[in-house]
């Protein structure tokens, strides 16, 4: 190929020179929204710092898991499986992968583009037929004068970042969902307990009943209500054996198996209520992979206000292509045969009419809805982070009230039995008191299970418990 002209390289060398020492990006740079109203303490939690979300802040360390205070081997298993084979998390990592790539491809385009290309053509008239070869092989470059490329890359940064936390909250959420799932079917294993145990205390109530209606102390009604008291309990144990499967199977698929593969025994665990600081780092609450989604949108709707801004600048491509032309293969590759082209273009639209103005304002707008949506994510995770505070706080009260009543149940439950051994009350009473105690302690199942419930809604608040060191 011919050496590059000098009174040309001179003037080109120039330009290469001024573009790579232009550093400027049009449009504004990113400053993180501010929430004014944003607390310094929450209600229910006195030391609770002012909560500052911090740039692409990721989520809660996979190494330490947030279900560890709750004790339950069964439980970690689980989890642990949810995220290995959950089609439901498969498909937010290939999300996850597409956004990688849209980001590499941002990127190429800093990179000069270089092809080849080789043909041959046969033309002619009726005086003559001729033969053109050729064997072409060019580049170019557009560099980023102002900075276009950059905030689009920019842009694309942070989408990556936000379909990160966006599989994290996914994550996050199933974890929350299967855990609080594995909770009932364990309180249904109680429940089931605890009903099998009043089966056989109406069992002998019934036989008491006959008995005292044998001996004459006792009415045919009695001993009828003995029985549908029975047959009540009985057809209860079948309708919470339908309950736990269903709740077995929705476990079973949140851990990515099909129903038929699992099978939980009932051995009358039930995982461990944690135990909630009296004081946490407002930080905490930065880790909620949906606030990172959310302010990580936020700064790519910034970035494309700088794409938008960059379409009123003239584009600047340097272009360079060089090769050969013959009217025959054998003289192709000939000094003769060889052709280039070397120069700068400078392209400027002149009026789309009004085009580009309608682009910057969708895009100044489309980054107020991101602040207005991130000031609403915030919001709604301290709303969400209250009332599971409260919520326990409430349980707590609520759980040694009702462990009062259980207690007062079953001793009415045994003076009234006493006092219908001798005959002193119908079975009417016993009924009642029997039925009184056996409400009173399915109650307080029902307690346990919403403090656990609780404790897991609180964890997803906070973005993934309160256990692990933030930095």
């Amino acid at each position: 190929m011919s050496r590059m002209p000098s009174n040309l390289s001179h003037p080109l060398l120039a330009v290469m020179a001024a573009c790579g020492l232009s550093a400027c990006a049009v449009g504004p740079d990113y400053r993180q929204p501010e929430l004014a109203t944003l607390p310094g303490s929450f209600k229910h939690e006195a030391g609770w710092q002012t909560v500052q979300p911090r740039e692409g802040q990721a989520a809660a360390d996979e190494n330490a898991p947030w279900w560890q205070p709750f004790a339950d081997p069964t439980l970690d298993a689980l989890l642990r499986e949810l995220a290995a084979a959950s089609p439901g998390v498969a498909q937010a990592e290939a999300r996850y992968r597409q956004a990688q790539a849209a980001l590499r491809a941002t990127r190429a385009a800093f990179s000069p583009t270089v092809g080849a290309s080789a043909g041959a053509r046969r033309s002619g008239s009726d005086a003559s037929i001729a033969n053109a070869l050729t064997l072409d092989l060019s580049a170019s470059w557009t560099p980023d004068l102002w900075g276009r490329l950059r905030r689009e890359a920019e842009a694309g940064r942070a989408e990556l970042q936000a379909s990160a936390a966006d599989l994290a909250a996914l994550r996050l959420s199933l974890q929350a969902t299967l855990a609080q799932n594995y909770i009932r079917l364990r309180i249904f294993d109680l429940q089931r307990e605890l009903l099998a145990q009043t089966e056989q205390a109406y069992l002998r109530s019934l036989e008491l009943t006959r008995n005292q209606y044998d001996a004459g102390f006792a009415a045919r009604a009695d001993v009828v209500q003995a029985e549908a008291q029975l047959e009540s309990v009985r057809a209860e144990l079948l309708d919470l054996a339908g309950q736990r499967a269903t709740v077995e199977n929705a476990v079973a698929v949140l851990a990515g198996r099909p129903p038929s593969a699992l099978a939980l025994s009932a051995d009358g665990s039930l995982p461990q209520l944690p135990a909630v600081p009296p004081a946490m780092p407002g930080s905490l609450l930065t880790r909620r992979p949906d606030l990172v989604v959310a302010e990580r949108r936020v700064a790519a709707a910034n970035a494309r206000i700088g794409v938008a801004e960059a379409a009123w600048f003239p584009e600047l491509t340097l272009s360079l292509s060089g090769g050969y032309q013959s009217g025959s293969l054998r003289s192709l590759l000939d000094a003769p045969s060889r052709v280039w082209a070397l120069g700068p273009t400078l392209a400027a639209t002149l009026f789309d009419g009004g085009a580009r103005s309608a682009a910057v304002d969708q895009a100044v707008a489309a980054h107020e809805e991101s602040a207005a949506a991130w000031r609403e994510a915030v919001l709604a995770a301290l709303q969400e982070t209250e009332d599971a505070l409260a919520r326990l706080r409430a349980l707590e009260a609520l759980a040694a009230q009702q462990g009062r009543v259980v207690a007062l149940a079953q001793e009415n439950e045994r003076l009234v039995t006493n006092r219908y051994r001798s005959g002193l009350v119908s079975f009417l009473e016993v009924a009642v008191a029997q039925n009184t105690t056996l409400s009173a302690r399915r109650a307080a199942l029902d307690v346990t299970r919403d403090r656990l419930e609780a404790s897991v809604q609180l964890v997803a608040s906070l973005g993934g418990g309160w256990t692990q060191s933030v930095d």
